[in-house]
């Protein structure tokens, strides 16, 4: 059972974007798994890419693309992640992308790859090839929720997210889908994600604007642990709105960032959601440590426990694991007697041991939800940092261990 996922919102247009979406039989017969978006002229991306050092051939084609020229279409499909593949899977790559030049009329350093699904199978590029034209044939400004439903893998839902804004008089369109399910500690972004808004905005802002949304967005979720490789977030801008965003401070620079950073958070939130088997989102704050970086150390290690993510999961209220996480998490001359533990508002632990006034009963009440804060007091600074996860459920084990089947 899925944690408190929601029907995809309405996803508006942005103009100067336009998707299609076809069923190229790449995995399954009859299965949207091939998605095309075009880029009108003068359009930005800004782009962040996995970190995984096996990264894979569409990833690689994909970066030095965008590094060479200003992308007129991106071109993703599910079923076959084309990691691992060796040369074969950049030869295939740079294939896809071909086939959309050619019949689209473009260079073939225009188009971006993307994929995801099974990692070391060989591509099924003759299925992406003979698929391409219908999916140009397909292209439409309306094309969100085709799209969302087109990229996704083991998810369970589409995952969408639109908003419109006013920037200096002008309306403002940010739309955006992911895929993510399983595989999921990005460092970078997330699984698959793309934003596009309308407004127009220099590359070098645009990319700053996705760097401080992604930081605090996708690169704080984690289902599992484990970073994908082919993580890769986009964000768009075909300048097709009256709004100029030109400078990377100031107010419409803010007001820009705090739209996009929105849209980036309620995309992430809704892959940790949606993680393999997931019945509970959990929000792990920890706050009061020296910088940042502590900060996270111990919300990470809480959040990748399984004794932790397990407990989550049978809605037991064995704080100790949280404890234990954070006594093992890695800080430097650690006092445990400054730590204070709490599960939404009920304290579990002070002063090196439980709360005296803490009842088992109250803890029940809280882990019966489904969405649960975890709030760890460190006391020993001013940082503070937040993570998003998942309990760990049987189903997580048995989607896993049948991936390929």
């Amino acid at each position: 059972m899925t944690s408190n996922i929601h029907t995809l919102p309405i996803l508006h247009p942005v103009a100067g974007l336009r998707l299609g979406t076809v069923c190229a039989g790449i995995k399954h017969p009859d299965r949207r798994d091939l998605v095309v978006m075009a880029l009108c002229d003068g359009a930005n991306v800004a782009a962040v890419f996995t970190r995984n050092a096996f990264c894979a051939a569409p990833v690689i084609v994909a970066r030095e693309h965008w590094a060479q020229i200003s992308p007129q279409y991106l071109l993703i499909n599910t079923g076959n992640a084309n990691a691992g593949t060796g040369e074969q899977g950049m030869k295939d790559a740079l294939a896809c992308c071909d086939a959309v030049a050619q019949t689209a009329g473009c260079v073939c350093e225009a188009v971006l790859p993307f994929s995801t699904g099974v990692i070391s199978e060989p591509l099924q590029v003759t299925a992406i090839c003979d698929a391409v034209p219908k999916a140009l044939a397909a292209l439409d400004e309306n094309g969100w929720v085709d799209a969302a439903h087109g990229i996704l893998t083991t998810d369970t839902v589409p995952k969408g997210v639109s908003r419109q804004l006013k920037i200096e008089g002008h309306m403002v369109t940010i739309t955006g889908i992911a895929k993510g399910s399983g595989m999921i500690r990005p460092d970078m972004a997330t699984m698959l994600a793309y934003v596009a808004t309308d407004a127009s905005v220099p590359q070098n802002v645009l990319q700053a604007c996705l760097a401080r949304a992604v930081n605090k967005s996708f690169n704080r979720i984690t289902v599992d642990g484990d970073t994908s490789t082919n993580d890769a977030c986009l964000l768009m801008a075909t300048g097709q709105s009256a709004a100029t965003v030109d400078q990377t401070e100031g107010d419409t620079f803010d007001a820009l960032c705090a739209a996009v950073a929105d849209v980036c958070e309620k995309l992430a939130l809704a892959v940790v959601r949606d993680g393999e088997g997931a019945t509970k989102l959990i929000t792990v704050v920890v706050e009061g440590g020296r910088d940042e970086v502590e900060c996270l150390q111990v919300a990470y290690t809480i959040a990748h426990s399984p004794l932790v993510k397990t407990a989550f999961f049978a809605s037991d209220p064995n704080w100790g694991r949280i404890l234990a996480a954070v006594g093992r998490a890695g800080l430097v001359n650690l006092d445990i007697n400054a730590i204070e533990l709490y599960l939404d508002d009920v304290c579990l632990a002070r002063d090196g041991g439980r709360d005296p006034d803490y009842r088992e009963e109250a803890g029940q009440q809280v882990m019966d939800k489904t969405e649960i804060t975890v709030r760890v007091m460190l006391n020993r600074g001013d940082a503070t940092a937040r993570v998003w996860t998942c309990d760990l459920s049987y189903d997580y084990v048995r989607i896993n261990a049948e991936y390929r089947s």
